[in-house]
This record gives structure tokens, sequence and C-alpha cells, in this order.
């Protein structure tokens, strides 16, 4: 019988971080995601390394990996890696579904994928809302100089109307 995966949108929405300005997922994350040492992935990952290019993954640096280790007391001190952790990208994820060819590493990565997928496509809608709105303010700012201009034109008409002096008539009169 086949033991169903099941990891939950929220868990791995909180194991995305922004590293770089890169929407990232960091390998002992994964590898606890995967079921496997953290070891296990990283060497996966050295042995197929020409299938990582920097946009796919990349090493943190120390100051970087002091960072993330200040914000988040699961990354811990040293000791048992003696490599800095490793970030992979949407894409590195969706790599690695090859180099870890196992069933429950198919399953989690579609799983993160999806996760992946759908924070892209909450940016984009969030994205087109702001444009949208942009657009509302440039039209109410155009708006508001034409209601401006064509108040001007009614006190300009009735300044003229107050100021107008009243004239004697030329011409007939027509005394109906």
């Amino acid at each position: 019988m086949s033991q169903e995966i099941i990891i939950s949108e929220e868990f791995i929405m909180s194991k995305i971080l922004l590293i770089r300005n890169q929407k990232v997922m960091i390998d002992s994350d994964l590898a606890r995601l995967y079921g496997v040492e953290t070891k296990q992935l990283k060497r996966q990952v050295r042995r197929n390394f020409d299938r990582f290019p920097d946009d796919f993954m990349f090493e943190l640096t120390k100051s970087e990996f002091e960072i993330l280790r200040s914000q988040f007391g699961t990354i811990k001190q040293g000791g048992h890696s003696k490599y800095l952790p490793m970030a992979f990208t949407e894409q590195g994820v969706a790599m690695l579904s090859s180099v870890l060819n196992s069933p429950a590493a198919i399953k989690v990565n579609i799983e993160i994928i999806r996760v992946f997928t759908k924070i892209r496509k909450v940016l984009t809608e969030s994205l087109n809302v702001k444009l949208e709105i942009e657009e509302i303010k440039k039209k109410l700012v155009n708006h508001d100089k034409n209601i401006e201009l064509v108040f001007n034109y009614l006190d300009e008409m009735i300044e003229k109307q107050e100021n107008k002096v009243e004239r004697n008539k030329i011409g007939y009169k027509n005394n109906n």
C-alpha cells in the first residue's frame, strides 16, 4: 500500500524565503520535506552540478547564513555540515526531482511547484490591481483639473454678468 504524502500549502509557504530578491527554499528544509538527509540532497546536487546553474541554485554567503540563522532559530550553527546552505529557486526545486528520483520526491516536488505557481499568480494579480489603481489615480487627477477649469470658467462668466453695465437700447421700441 502506497503511503500518501500530505504537506500543507501553509507549511511549504513558510519555507519559501526571499534571498537576493529571489524566492528560494533552503536545502535542509527541502531535505526534510523529501524525507532524506541534507547531506544526501547536497551530495546528489554536487554529483549533478551542471543541472543547477546560478539561477536554479546558489550557495549562501557566510553573512547571508548568519542573517538567516538569526531570523530563523531553526537553522543551526555549523557542526553537522562543512558547507554553507544551498538555496534553490523554483527552477532548482523542479530540477531536484530529476536527481532525487524517488516517488516521494516527485510528489513533494509537485506540491512545492504548485505553491510557487500560486505565489507567482498572487503577486501578478497584486501587481495588476496596483496598476489599475494607478490608472484610476491618474484619471482622478485629470478629472480634478478639468472640474477646476470648468469652475474657473463659470466664475469668469458670473463675474462678467455682474460687471455688465446696463446700456440704453438703441432701435425701435415695440409698444405692445
